[in-house]
C-alpha cells in the first residue's frame, strides 16, 4: 500500500488545473531545445515533401499565427471549462466540482494548446534572415515539428467540444461518480466476506488496568474535513512508545481545532513531542476526499438524487438512476468484510479504529431520499426495489434486519404520503419483494 501523505499529495495535483498543463509546457519547452540543437549540428538529413523548406520570412508566419491561434483556442477552451463548472455546481451539487476537476481530459487539452505555443515562441525567436545582420537561420525540422503540432492541436481541439459536451451530461457524471464509489470499496475493503456473519478478532490487551481509566486525549491542531489518517505511522507510534491508541474521529469527519483526536494509554507518556506526532498523522482539508471515506461518492449520489426530485427540477428518473447505482454499490459492499476496528503488533493491540457501519451507510443512502421522496410514488418504488436487490447478495442477519428497518420506514411513508390506493398497492407488492428475498437465504449471489 503506497505511503498515504502520498497518495494525498497525488490527489491534490490531479485535481489542480495547473499540474498537468505545466507539464506539457516544460515538455513544450524541452522538445524545442532539442529540435534547435538537431537543427544547429546538421546531424539529421531529411529531404522529404513535408519538411518545411521556406525561408525565414514565412517561418515566421507560420509559427506566429500558430502562436496565437493557440492562446485564443487556449482562452477559449478555459472559459467552456469555467462554464463547465458552473453548471455542475448549480445543477449537480457543489460536491461534484471535484470531479470535473479531476478530469484529466481537460487537463490535456489545455496542456496541448500551452506546450504548442510556448514551442512555436522558443522556435521563432531563433529565426534569422539575410537582413538581420546575422547569418541566416532557419530550423526547418523544427518548423516542420510545429506544424506537426499544429495539427495535433486541431485533433485535440475537435476531441475537446466532444468531451465538453460529454462531460456534463448527468449519465456521465452519475456513471463517474459510481465508479469511484466503487474503487474506493474495492481499496478500503479489500476481504471478501463469506456466507457468516462479519466476525472481528477481540482486543488482547496487556495494559494492567482499564483503558478508560487511564487513558487521555490529544486534541487535534487544526481545523479541517479528516482526509485521511497514516496508519502506519500510528502504528510507528503505539509501538515505540509502547501506547494504546484509540482514535475518536474518522476520516470524513469535520474536525474543530482542540477536539479530541485519539486517546492514549498509559498517559504519563503523553508529551508535546508526542502530540505532533499523532497530529502529523491526520491530515485535514478544505474537502472531503474518498481516499479513505467511502461515504462521499455516496453522499454525491445522494445529493444528485434529491436535487433532481425537488420541485423546481422534478426529475425522477435521474433519482432512479442514482438508485440504481447506489444499490450496485451497496451490493458490492455488502460481499466485503469490515475492517476489524483492532489493529495489532505481535498480538498486542496497539490501535482501536472505530470505521463505518453498514447500517450508517444505509442510513446515508435511504433516509435522505425517501425524506425527500416519500411522495413520489416512483422513487419509492425503486427504494423498495434497491432493497430488494441488495437482499439477494447477503444472508447476513445484521445486515438483513437494517435492510428490513429501512422497507419498514419506506412502507409506513409510502401509507402516509401516498393518496392514490392503487400506487400504495404497487408499493406494498415491492416491500412484500423485499421480505420475500430477506427470507431466502439460499438466493445470495457473488460480486463478480
Amino acid at each position: 500500500m503506497r505511503n498515504v501523505k502520498v497518495s494525498k499529495l497525488w490527489d491534490s495535483l490531479h485535481s489542480s488545473y495547473w499540474f498537468i498543463p505545466a507539464v506539457m509546457a516544460v515538455v513544450g519547452t524541452a522538445l524545442a531545445l532539442i529540435m534547435l540543437n538537431l537543427d544547429r549540428t546538421d546531424k539529421v538529413k531529411i529531404d522529404y515533401w513535408w519538411v518545411y523548406t521556406g525561408g525565414a520570412d514565412g517561418a515566421r508566419s507560420l509559427l506566429e499565427a500558430v502562436a496565437g491561434s493557440m492562446v485564443s483556442v487556449a482562452a477559449t477552451a478555459f472559459s467552456i471549462t469555467t462554464v463547465a463548472l458552473q453548471l455542475a455546481a448549480s445543477n449537480f451539487g457543489p460536491r461534484l466540482l471535484r470531479n470535473f476537476m479531476q478530469d484529466t481530459g481537460n487537463q490535456v487539452v489545455l496542456g496541448t494548446f500551452l506546450g504548442t505555443f510556448i514551442y512555436c515562441l522558443f522556435v521563432l525567436r531563433t529565426i534569422r534572415g539575410e537582413g538581420d545582420g546575422y547569418s541566416q537561420f532557419v530550423p526547418q525540422l523544427s518548423v516542420t515539428v510545429g506544424i506537426l503540432l499544429a495539427l495535433i492541436s486541431i485533433g485535440i481541439l475537435i476531441y475537446f467540444i466532444h468531451h465538453a459536451s460529454t462531460i456534463i451530461q448527468v449519465s456521465h457524471v452519475i456513471q463517474n461518480v459510481s465508479a469511484d464509489l466503487h474503487l474506493a470499496i474495492e481499496r478500503l475493503f479489500p476481504e471478501k466476506m463469506g456466507r457468516g456473519e462479519p466476525e472481528y478478532r477481540h482486543p488482547i490487551s496487556r495494559f494492567p488496568i482499564s483503558f478508560e481509566e487511564g487513558a487521555l486525549p490529544i486534541r487535534g491542531t487544526g481545523t479541517g474535513y479528516l482526509q485521511a489518517i497514516d496508519n502506519e505511522e500510528l502504528m510507528k507510534v503505539a509501538c515505540k512508545y509502547n501506547l494504546l491508541i484509540s482514535l475518536q474521529t474518522r476520516p470524513g469527519k469535520f474536525v474543530v481545532q482542540g477536539s479530541n483526536l485519539v486517546l492514549i494509554f498509559p498517559s504519563h507518556k503523553l508529551s508535546r513531542k508526542l502530540t505532533k506526532q499523532i497530529n502529523n498523522a491526520f491530515i485535514l482539508g478544505k474537502e472531503r476526499t474518498e481516499q479513505q471515506d467511502v461515504e462521499f461518492p455516496i453522499n454525491q449520489l445522494v445529493e444528485i438524487a434529491i436535487r433532481a426530485i425537488s420541485p423546481g427540477i422534478n426529475d425522477p428518473f435521474t433519482a432512479i438512476s442514482c438508485i440504481d447505482q447506489l444499490s450496485a454499490g451497496l451490493c458490492h459492499l455488502v460481499q466485503r468484510k469490515f475492517p476489524s476496528p483492532y489493529h495489532y503488533n505481535n498480538n498486542q493491540v496497539r490501535v482501536i479504529a472505530e470505521g463505518v457501519r453498514f447500517a450508517e451507510l444505509m442510513d446515508t443512502v435511504f433516509n435522505t431520499i425517501r425524506q425527500y421522496g416519500r411522495s413520489d410514488v416512483t422513487v419509492m418504488i425503486r427504494l423498495l426495489e434497491a432493497i430488494a436487490l441488495i437482499a439477494t447478495y447477503t444472508n447476513s442477519s445484521q445486515y438483513q434486519a437494517v435492510l428490513r428497518h429501512h422497507a419498514e420506514i419506506i412502507l409506513e411513508d409510502s401509507h402516509q404520503e401516498i393518496s392514490q390506493k392503487k400506487d400504495y398497492k404497487d408499493v406494498e407488492e415491492r416491500y412484500c419483494q423485499v421480505i420475500e428475498n430477506l427470507d431466502n437465504d439460499s438466493n445470495i449471489k457473488d460480486w463478480q
